[in-house]
């Protein structure tokens, strides 16, 4: 009985469902400890795993991922998501140097380069390779620009939700395709979505939303493939409580306060993860997070477990 279903981000390719599900289970249990609240049984969560379809063919564990540099940064939309990755980061990280108007506006072969090599500067990608990084937005881009894969990805997360599934939890990209998963059920049982270092409010993110935030189902929408019969967007309609937790430090997560863009009954709650601001683990453990998720379960912790 899957009352929790977690949504990993990006990077998972190589791992799977019962991999992170053996890293998220305790994570989260831990959180709602800290909370003050009734851990999880080891049947009442449940990954929804999307990673695979960003694994290029023909590869094993052994080979890992294509081997990628700068020049692999394609112009346009990861190009874009690499230079607002490090304009945040020079922001909050006194080790990385500002982006000047005249290198952004450039745009020359050696933007991506400079780029990179100033946010592994930062102590949030510190422990990152360059070859992650480029693999982290091109699967951002896949995500938002691939129509089939985006239909793929949403779909493994719908799959997971069954009648007693009550919260959904959505790390990073994750956020974004829960959103979209939970948007195209109409009727589903979900009481609570509680995102963890969500991009979605990233103007580039949330433009490219499907729903689109702030029009309704049908709306014509000029480059974009017609969504799927959806609740009211750009709300909390979908959700009866949404919760975003962020670490100010959180790159990923520019925009803090999501509830600019989603409304007002959307509950914002900030949380320091030390070094690791965006890490999954140091998210769930916190007890905001748990606290969020036990909101979600609350009305069901009155009825036995059959576990």
């Amino acid at each position: 009985m899957n009352r929790v279903v977690g949504v990993h981000g990006v990077g998972k390719q190589l791992m799977g469902s019962e991999t992170l599900r053996s890293e998220w289970l305790p994570a989260l249990s831990d959180g709602l400890l800290n909370a003050g609240e009734q851990d999880l049984s080891d049947g009442e969560f449940a990954m929804a795993f999307y990673g695979d379809l960003f694994r290029p063919p023909g590869r094993t564990l052994a080979v890992g991922d294509p081997l990628l540099t700068a020049s692999d940064v394609m112009d346009g939309f990861e190009l874009d998501l690499l230079l607002a990755w490090w304009q945040q980061a020079a922001q909050i990280d006194p080790a990385v140097p500002p982006a000047t108007g005249s290198t952004t506006l450039a745009r020359s072969p050696r933007v991506a380069q400079t780029a990179l090599r100033a946010l592994q500067r930062s102590r949030f990608f510190a422990d990152v390779s360059l070859r992650a990084l480029v693999l982290d937005l091109k699967q951002v881009r896949r995500y938002l620009l691939d129509p089939d894969l985006r239909t793929a990805a949403r779909r493994r997360v719908q799959k997971r939700i069954g009648p007693e599934t009550r919260v959904v939890v959505g790390h990073s990209l994750g956020s974004v395709v829960a959103y979209e998963a939970l948007c195209a059920m109409p009727g589903h049982p979900v009481k609570a979505l509680v995102t963890l270092g969500s991009p979605l409010g990233m103007r580039m993110v949330f433009d490219r939303l499907l729903p689109r935030p702030g029009a309704w189902p049908g709306t014509p929408d000029p480059g974009h493939p017609a969504p799927e019969p959806l609740h009211e967007p750009g709300s909390v309609g979908a959700f009866p409580h949404w919760t975003n937790v962020v670490d100010e430090g959180d790159i990923v997560a520019s925009v803090k306060d999501l509830s600019l863009l989603f409304g007002p009954a959307l509950d914002g709650r900030t949380v320091h993860n030390g070094s690791h601001a965006h890490d999954a683990t140091a998210y769930l453990t916190a007890a905001e997070t748990g606290s969020a998720v036990a909101e979600g379960l609350r009305h069901d912790r009155d009825t036995p477990r059959h576990d």
